[in-house]
């Protein structure tokens, strides 16, 4: 006879209980106590995992958002904790079903714990723009750093695991990136889509800087992943979702997109970000900066203080890099002039826009622009999936009597979903402020030349044609 669901549960929660015992917590302010064994702090107690303290979750948010100062050190504690929560559930409900064993608890916990422990300063700005920008074109990326972290931490600190298990992890923390491995179609697959979900998207990563990023914003959150966490079912598998909870999933993915929208490319943040990205291409000869992503030894090192190291340096080499970001400091900021959002029939064969583009759509008679005057920003905010809708590859059930998983399409639940998924924002700076009527003018022609109209909603107010410092 089979073991009850009672049995399963009770099994689970003194196993829980037992660990919980002899580890090591911390309160956490989004999940409340966070439990670490002597294993997993093998990996937390080192300089490596440590740095992640000096990296800002949200990079230069904290400018305009000034509570936005958390960090990837508690990130990563909290899909450490989700990634444990999620396992332990499936166990609680399928453990005879699908024999989840101790060791893949551990593995997709130590995934959750690493999965960040390669990322960059300055959020993703360090390796989409100043990478790109210093090694042509670099597709350089923390997924991949992480894994040579890992491998690095495991032999630096002397750490004793599991060869299988190391390899494992390795493979969830890339599950999401274009290197993920092709060997994870094995058995158990469903674990891999726990901490970096490359087949739906919805993973315990997001659940956590959703609801983090917003309290620390002092944004309202409405989207509850304990639902989905507590519902959650595996299906031949893959993780499915019932189907009364589309609505649950489908604000998963809006509440990031408006993440993205309202604080990770706000106007203003970006017009930082830019100033952040010339200094540190102003600094790299001196410094270095690019070299660190040669090797895990030299690249743990890096952190968000590299822009105090230039701030307080009197090298003459990094007077440039040293006058922006003391601009910064002084809130003397590129200035916005204005935005349109692409057309939705121009997104698919979009050209990049570029500063000489801009230069090349003046009229005669207005003052010169130089290249070296504008900066643009393009920013991209979808549901995952680019102009695709995400829930199209999510698969649900009726209820737990029901074997059967089944898509679901948006207008089976609701006509007010979005038609489209996919926002693409041009936005134009002055890196002077003298100059932002003349930017905007040409701005205003190239859209003229481009589209026939004026793409843009308004014209740019006359106040932004002065210095606005806030």
């Amino acid at each position: 006879m089979g073991t009850s669901w009672n049995e399963e549960v009770t099994s689970c929660y003194s196993l829980c209980c037992q660990d919980r015992r002899s580890s090591k917590h911390i309160h956490d302010n989004v999940h409340g106590n966070i439990y670490l064994d002597e294993f997993f702090l093998k990996f937390v107690d080192t300089e490596q995992f440590q740095r992640l303290r000096d990296l800002k979750q949200l990079g230069l948010s904290h400018m305009v958002y000034p509570g936005a100062v958390h960090s990837r050190f508690e990130h990563s504690l909290g899909v450490y904790w989700l990634a444990g929560e999620a396992v332990h559930t499936i166990k609680a409900h399928q453990g005879s079903e699908i024999n989840i064993e101790r060791n893949d608890i551990n593995t997709v916990k130590l995934a959750g714990l690493l999965h960040d422990v390669g990322h960059g300063p300055f959020s993703h700005l360090f390796e989409r723009e100043f990478l790109p920008r210093v090694l042509n074109g670099s597709e350089w990326s923390h997924e991949d750093m992480s894994v040579r972290m890992i491998d690095y931490i495991v032999d630096e600190h002397n750490i004793e695991i599991d060869a299988a298990m190391l390899k494992n992890v390795k493979d969830m923390v890339l599950a999401s990136s274009e290197n993920a491995s092709q060997n994870t179609l094995n058995e158990k697959r469903f674990l891999y889509d726990i901490v970096a979900n490359g087949r739906t998207g919805i993973d315990v990563d997001k659940f956590d800087y959703i609801v983090r990023d917003s309290r620390a914003c002092g944004l309202g959150c409405n989207f509850q992943f304990q639902r989905l966490m507590e519902t959650m079912r595996v299906m031949d598998d893959e993780i499915c979702y019932r189907a009364k909870d589309y609505l649950t999933v489908h604000k998963l993915f809006a509440t990031r997109a408006d993440l993205h929208r309202t604080v990770y490319t706000h106007a203003k943040v970006k017009a930082i970000e830019l100033m952040v990205v010339d200094a540190l291409a102003l600094a790299n000869g001196e410094l270095s900066i690019s070299a660190s992503i040669q090797e895990p030894a030299e690249f743990w090192k890096l952190d968000d203080s590299i822009l105090k190291q230039i701030e307080t340096s009197d090298k003459q080499e990094l007077k440039k890099a040293r006058d922006l970001i003391l601009r910064i400091r002084k809130r003397d900021l590129y200035q916005f002039c204005n935005e349109f959002t692409v057309p939705k029939d121009k997104q698919e064969h979009f050209k990049s826009i570029t500063p000489q583009d801009i230069v090349c759509s003046q009229k005669n008679g207005d003052a010169p622009l130089k290249q070296e005057d504008i900066a643009v920003s393009i920013v991209k905010i979808d549901l995952t999936r680019g102009r695709n809708n995400p829930l199209e590859s999510i698969k649900f059930f009726q209820d737990y009597e029901t074997d059967f998983k089944f898509p679901i399409r948006d207008e089976h639940i609701s006509h007010l979903l979005p038609a489209f998924y996919q926002d693409m924002i041009v936005r134009v700076y002055s890196k002077k402020s003298e100059l932002v009527g003349a930017v905007s003018k040409a701005f205003e022609n190239y859209q003229l030349k481009t589209y026939g109209r004026k793409a843009q909603v308004h014209d740019t107010p006359e106040k932004k044609k002065s210095r606005n410092r806030y």
